[in-house]
């Protein structure tokens, strides 16, 4: 019996040990919206400098966005993205693989959406889905996790030398702020779509997301495909911290480029304009 409730106390110590890992040291005051938005626009318009410097060099660009749910993942990608084009930078965010993807090579179908020359992916996620969700869901085999732990970073140094540019971010997050978004998704019903039984099923799982987590970067976090940890308890600072990094990571410089003069609205006297009666019109509500 002395020997079981030492076993517990011991699982409990590091389960709480775990735990104490994912909180911040220091809880910091959320940052101003006024100065956040000032400071989201100066970046945003270095990021577009950034993204006419990666089309004119040709450069091939991938950023990976890790993190647990509820981390600020998508609200980062969607404020890199929102004044960019899309044609340049696009966003990779694949669902379940279909029963023919599951017989693939596990690569196989995110090397499918590495870019070309003058492109850049952000992945909303990312091969690290075996790492994480898989691994503490139990939808692999121990033997397809380990291959995976083993065969990443050979796959990653080759995605580097084959000259493509490769950021990694993982998004930390306390357990009570996960908690807090986790609510107000829950009574705001423009983002109740973003949460998922699967969410409330990995809530339970804390402690065994924290140790995938920490097997992961011990296999992965290397020197040659660094992971950079994003403190993302504060939306606004996480926000312009990656973002900031982000254009720090990419030598740019600004594009030169031809002076836009709009030219003149040509007018043709024969042109008669049919009824306007005959078209259909959305009605003015509003």
């Amino acid at each position: 019996m002395a020997n079981k409730d030492k076993k517990h106390k011991e699982k409990k110590k590091e389960s709480e040990e775990v735990i104490k890992e994912d909180i911040p040291q220091e809880v910091k005051e959320k940052m101003n919206l006024k100065v956040y938005e000032e400071e989201l626009v100066n970046l945003q318009i270095e990021l577009v400098k950034l993204q006419e410097w990666i089309k004119h060099k040709g450069l091939r660009v991938v950023v990976l966005f890790e993190g647990r749910d509820a981390a600020g993942k998508g609200g980062t990608i969607k404020r890199i993205t929102e004044s960019l084009n899309p044609r340049i930078c696009r966003v990779i965010a694949l669902g379940i693989p279909t029963e023919r993807e599951k017989t693939q090579w596990y690569f196989q179908r995110y090397a499918d959406h590495l870019p070309a020359a003058g492109e850049m992916v952000l992945f909303d996620r990312s091969w690290y889905n075996r790492a994480g969700v898989e691994r503490v869901m139990d939808f692999c085999t121990d033997d397809e996790y380990w291959d995976f732990l083993r065969s990443c970073p050979n796959f990653e140094n080759m995605i580097i030398r084959s000259g493509i540019i490769l950021i990694k971010y993982w998004f930390s997050v306390s357990d009570m702020e996960q908690e807090r978004r986790f609510k107000q998704r829950i009574e705001d019903p423009t983002r109740r779509w973003k949460i998922s039984p699967m969410d409330m099923t990995a809530r339970t799982k804390w402690v065994e997301y924290s140790k995938a987590k920490d097997e992961m970067f011990a296999y992965t976090d290397t020197k040659q495909s660094p992971w950079f940890v994003v403190e993302a308890d504060d939306k606004r600072r996480a926000r312009l911290n990656c973002i900031s990094h982000l254009l720090s990571m990419i030598p740019y410089k600004e594009v030169p480029r031809e002076k836009i003069v709009l030219p003149p609205l040509k007018r043709d006297k024969s042109y008669v304009r049919p009824p306007m009666s005959e078209q259909t019109f959305v009605p003015e509500k509003y």
